[in-house]
């Protein structure tokens, strides 16, 4: 069973102004059947949204935590909710 989900991931560390986003953006579409964004937010974190099925989700948090990701990630803070469906693609934001 592969149910839908809505991964929101808070990513810190030397994550913006690195490409990061752009990078987040590549992996969601290569894994495929995820929508959602990457965006920067005031206080350096990147928080990024994917709706879709779980274990895309999971695959692009585990490249969030652990992949050849730009920059520097020092942590990854998740919460996982049911999808709210009003993402077309992934998006930079």
């Amino acid at each position: 069973m592969n149910e839908e989900v809505r991964l929101t991931a808070w990513v810190r560390g030397r994550v913006q102004g690195v490409g990061f986003r752009w990078f987040t953006r590549a992996k969601a579409l290569e894994i495929g059947g995820l929508s959602g964004f990457a965006l920067n937010l005031e206080d350096g974190r990147v928080q990024v949204v994917a709706e879709g099925p779980r274990a895309g989700a999971q695959g692009l948090l585990d490249w969030l935590r652990e992949g050849d990701t730009p920059g520097r990630v020092d942590g990854v803070t998740e919460i996982w909710d049911t999808p709210r469906g009003i993402y077309d693609t992934f998006a930079i934001r």
